[in-house]
């Protein structure tokens, strides 16, 4: 016991004599990595499955480092990922037309450990977390009435209906692991460029999603609107809900429409971003 607190005071005062504390600054673009199937692609020959991760797409890192020695350190970064379009349903039939997107808007977090391998190169491994944000769908549609709803509408042959709506998932809060190898250029004592590989393997269980907004317009051959705003957030068309919540259990005989089976989405991705770091002076410095 006495050589294992020797030990431990002997670590910290080193680790006190070294601190150094840096922050950095970083943008980059990442791509999907172990995709899952996100929509399908429908036309009047083929249905083709889309596959894709809601982590793709660019982002900004803020990240404070404190190193204990030369080479060990511990991070934590907070980030934005603005997500790119993924496909959920694209329709193109005769009568129907479908194109629904979605993309992630999210807030992030993770704590790493850091070890520098020589004075340039660097790795960083340790937990990632989602802290806020959502998936946001996008989905326009277009749906052609048959001869009896035209006449019912009291509209021409070829009037159609047109469908615009925005719907904003959200999760259960999730633990994913992020990984990174750096390289470091220093500019002087202070300032340094960073270039770094990084992994991020996560995946979200959906919570619930509600209408941001919905409209539906009913509208003659000629592309003219007959009535605007036939159905909105306010009169919804029956079996469309407001809000819907996700669970893992549902019963066969269920007719509640605002409760569904929850299920998985990626957010995996590797990227690579550039940045630059300043360095305050350490303990050693100062001295």
């Amino acid at each position: 016991m006495k050589h294992i607190c020797i030990a431990f005071t002997a670590f910290i005062m080193t680790a006190t004599a070294y601190s150094q504390f840096q922050i950095s600054a970083s943008s980059g673009y990442a791509f999907g990595s172990a995709g899952m199937k996100l929509g399908e692609t429908i036309n009047v020959s083929e249905t083709e499955n889309y596959y894709g991760s809601y982590g793709e797409g660019t982002n900004v890192q803020l990240r404070g480092t404190y190193f204990f020695n030369e080479s060990f350190g511990v991070d934590l970064s907070l980030g934005y990922l603005r997500g790119t379009d993924q496909t959920v349903s694209n329709i193109n039939v005769p009568s129907t037309t479908v194109d629904a997107v979605a993309r992630a808007r999210a807030f992030g977090a993770s704590t790493s450990v850091v070890y520098k391998f020589t004075n340039n190169i660097y790795g960083r491994f340790g937990a990632l977390l989602k802290i806020g944000g959502k998936t946001e769908a996008v989905v326009y549609s277009k749906s052609v009435f048959s001869e009896a709803e035209a006449e019912a509408f009291g509209v021409p042959n070829g009037s159609y209906s047109e469908t615009n709506y925005t719907e904003d998932f959200h999760g259960h809060f999730p633990i994913g692991f992020v990984g990174a190898l750096g390289y470091n250029f220093e500019l002087d004592s202070n300032f340094s460029l960073f270039v770094e590989a990084e992994y991020y393997g996560i995946s979200l269980k959906r919570k619930d999603s509600e209408l941001a907004d919905f409209n539906t317009n009913i509208v003659l051959p000629d592309g003219t609107v007959a009535v605007s705003g036939f159905f909105t957030l306010d009169n919804l068309p029956e079996g469309t809900v407001n809000k819907t919540t996700y669970v893992d259990n549902l019963s066969n005989t269920n007719t509640d429409a605002s409760k569904k089976l929850s299920q998985k989405v990626p957010y995996s991705s590797f990227g690579i971003n550039f940045g630059i770091t300043y360095k305050f002076k350490s303990s050693v410095d100062k001295e």
